[in-house]
């Protein structure tokens, strides 16, 4: 008759080879490895003769103990209490069931010997909710019966697991934020698995799985780790696997396996549409107390199937609200459908740059200053407000971002973070219709007896720093360096009505408009003179 050894809790439990030495201890390559400070790295030698375990100590340093009693060699038989170190076990004979089993009769389950696996190719999450939606049949055959939890027959559990599937889409769809939705899988596998373990790992944007969540049946965090191998094998063939020993199969070979003692265990992966694998889903139980079944397995993947859809439903409204916010933020600096190309990029939104080129334009109210002592403060805010309202829907006009406001002053940038190959003559031409738009505004207010503004406007093309400048709470995306330092230079020897660009500028320019050469510039910051060039206004 086959023996084991299980804790008193019945988490954990060893099957005994009858004639066959095996060596218990702390070290992975033992027989039965149990990990425990207590416990030796090789602790002791038992072997089993199907009625009876005899034991040898192998110089331990807590003991070995049969009954309470330490001993060097010795015998347990069936029932005695064995303690290694501080850890106990109870023997116990397993197989056959007793005169009092409700199952007496029935086969017993195979021996944890002999692996059984067996894989379910997983659908989409489409096609595992369409499979609830009409009356049809599990991934595994079983008919559908749409019946309420409460009104099943007790002795009907296929009816009841089925029916609880349509209450977990009902439970899963309420939720909105990825974490809530991991909570409630592992919540109702808990309520329809008898299960120890339910952890989930979900793949991030290199497609590595990264733990989630992982609880047992107490629910307290788990600091184990869900074995690599079956995780890897459930994603890279997309099917569902059910191993009745996995520390046995060779193809789950992994170290984690072996020291976790897994026996039982279901890894489903959550697969959303266009058969993408969002991650995985995983059930075990250290013990032999329960072995799970096909139909756990049918159900786990129709589980899955569902979670996978929460998940990804999830992760989909989570985008649109990041796009959304990060897309309201870029159209106060870029027009409308720039603004929507850059929220599609997630780059985006992450903090630092690259060099590149870019041309430059500054603008600035000429004597601004002496107007704003004359005028009182909600007049000085209505002329900014249309004043800048028109500046920047010259900018937006042609492609162009809006930098930032600097007192009076417009600082707006053409090249990142998209580029376009005319970008300098846009800038330029943005320019142009600055003054233009400012002689509009100027003969408006002259007719109503309000004051004029003048401007001058500085240009300059070449490399600058691009990217998101500040911290994690607050980013402004911006370009700095010597190409923005020299176009505000010109911006501020630029005579009111002037628009001055650098010998840079003029150079990319693809379609120059008429050009006056002004003598060589001194600029702040410059060792040596810089060519200008005037643009000429019609």
């Amino acid at each position: 008759m086959p023996l084991r050894l299980i804790t008193p809790d019945g988490t954990k439990a060893y099957d005994l080879r009858d004639g066959v030495p095996l060596i218990v201890g702390r070290a992975p390559t033992c027989d039965l490895p149990v990990f425990h400070p207590t416990i030796s790295r090789r602790h002791a030698e038992l072997t089993s003769d199907g009625t009876s375990l005899s034991l040898r100590d192998l110089g331990s340093s807590n003991g070995t103990f049969v009954n309470g009693t330490k001993i060097e060699k010795g015998r347990a038989r069936i029932d005695d209490l064995l303690a290694f170190g501080k850890v106990g076990f109870r023997l116990e004979a397993f197989g056959a069931p007793t005169p009092s089993s409700p199952h007496a009769g029935v086969q017993a389950p195979p021996m944890l010997g002999a692996t059984i696996v067996r894989q379910i190719p997983m659908p989409d999450s489409t096609a595992a909710i369409s499979n609830l939606d009409s009356p049809s049949k599990t991934p595994g055959g079983l008919t559908r019966a749409i019946v309420s939890p409460l009104s099943a027959p007790p002795s009907d559990k296929s009816q009841q697991k089925l029916a609880t599937l349509l209450e977990v889409s009902k439970g899963l769809t309420r939720a909105v934020d990825v974490d809530t939705i991991l909570d409630k899988i592992v919540g109702y596998a808990y309520g329809t698995l008898e299960v120890d373990r339910v952890a989930i790992l979900l793949c991030d944007e290199g497609g590595e799985l990264v733990p989630k969540i992982a609880r047992d049946k107490r629910g307290g965090d788990v600091p184990r780790s869900v074995p690599q191998s079956i995780a890897r094998q459930a994603v890279v063939d997309k099917v569902a696997l059910l191993t009745d020993n996995a520390g046995e199969d060779e193809r789950f070979g992994g170290q984690s396996i072996v020291m976790q003692q897994v026996r039982s265990a279901i890894c489903a992966p959550l697969v959303g549409s266009e058969e993408r694998v969002l991650g995985v889903l995983y059930v075990d139980n250290p013990s032999i107390t329960h072995r799970f079944s096909d139909d756990d397995l049918e159900f786990l993947v129709a589980f899955a199937g569902i979670a996978a859809v929460a998940i990804e439903n999830s992760q989909f409204a989570e985008r649109i609200r990041r796009e959304g916010i990060v897309r309201s933020n870029f159209e106060r600096y870029f027009a409308p459908q720039l603004a929507a190309r850059i929220a599609d990029s997630m780059e985006a939104t992450k903090l630092g740059g690259d060099k590149r080129p870019v041309a430059v334009l500054f603008s600035d109210i000429r004597g601004f200053t002496a107007l704003s002592e004359t005028m009182n403060p909600d007049a000085m805010a209505t002329l900014l407000t249309e004043y800048f309202t028109e500046m920047v829907e010259c900018v937006f006009r042609h492609g162009g971002m809006l930098d930032k406001f600097i007192g009076d002053a417009v600082m707006a940038q053409w090249g990142a973070p998209l580029a376009n190959p005319d970008d300098a003559d846009r800038a330029l031409q943005s320019a142009i219709d600055m003054m233009r738009a400012l002689d509009e505004l100027n003969a408006r207010w002259r007719k109503d007896g309000r004051p004029t503004l003048e401007i001058g406007i500085g240009l300059n093309h070449g490399e600058a720093f691009a990217g998101n400048i500040g911290s994690e709470r607050r980013l402004e995306f911006t370009v700095i360096g010597d190409t923005v330092n020299t176009a505000r230079r010109l911006c501020e020897v630029a005579g009111p009505g002037e628009i001055l660009l650098s010998d840079d500028m003029r150079k990319i320019l693809k379609s120059p408009p008429k050009l006056t050469k002004r003598p060589p510039m001194p600029l702040k910051g410059k060792s040596q003179p810089v060519p200008v060039y005037r643009v000429k206004l019609g």
